[in-house]
């Protein structure tokens, strides 16, 4: 059983039932470890080992996360248009890149109920309360202001809509791996669609007012798995 974390960062595990009601009550979920660190309002766990790479990792979360999504579902970041192909065939995707590709603009002209956006997350061109659901995929360490990102999506989501969120995170403060982070920043900066893999982004999401914020963290397998820790969730307006 894993941790359940209160608002001041306290962790207590208990019966099944427990868990169901503290997360309703908006506590935050995350995976049972003796090492627990403070992230924003919450003890976070230490990362969970996985025996997936990321890549392996985040197409398990697909298939099992977006296919729930339903409605008109704005999916931040799209990049080549993958996370369109796994949301339900009724759901309505809106596709937001500030400059798309052509490879996404034909997966857009593919699917029916699809529409292409292009601008970025800190100014989208939706009205309040527009979508059911929004995706971030590896999307949050890109973006120029996370926090202006997140109010965005806050504000466009209706009431009780969800962020669905998977991205890499900062490594441990001090650790070897945040130094190597450091250090790789300034090229993924530069030649990764501005990533920077220094992003505390649990913080960022905790703090951005949703009502109920769920996630767990994850250390992959691979060569870059220590080096990138994930984070995947959900917070829901």
């Amino acid at each position: 059983m894993g941790a359940l974390c209160d608002s001041r960062g306290r962790s207590r595990t208990g019966p099944v039932d427990d868990v169901v009601a503290g997360v309703q009550r908006g506590l935050l979920w995350c995976p049972a470890a003796p090492d627990l660190r403070p992230v924003g309002s919450c003890a976070m766990s230490a990362p969970h080992r996985t025996s997936g790479t990321a890549p392996q990792e985040q197409a398990l979360w697909r298939r099992r996360t977006l296919g729930a999504l339903s409605g008109t579902v704005l999916d931040v970041g799209a990049g080549s248009g993958t996370s369109g192909r796994f949301l339900a065939p009724g759901a309505e995707w809106l596709a937001l890149e500030p400059a798309p590709s052509a490879r996404l603009a034909r997966a857009v002209e593919a699917r029916p109920h699809s529409r292409l956006l292009q601008s970025v997350a800190e100014e989208l061109p939706l009205a309040d309360g527009d979508v059911d659901a929004a995706v971030c995929s590896t999307a949050l360490c890109s973006v120029a202001d996370p926090d202006g990102a997140l109010a965005e999506i806050l504000r466009v989501l209706r009431p009780g809509g969800r962020l669905v969120f998977f991205e890499h995170v900062a490594a441990p403060a001090g650790s070897g791996a945040r130094l190597l982070q450091g250090l790789a920043a300034p090229l993924t900066r530069r030649f990764d669609r501005g990533c920077d893999p220094r992003r505390d982004t649990a913080s960022t999401i905790e703090r951005a007012g949703f009502s109920r914020v769920v996630l767990r963290t994850l250390r992959t397998a691979g060569v870059f798995g220590g080096l990138a820790p994930i984070i995947e969730g959900e917070a829901v307006r």
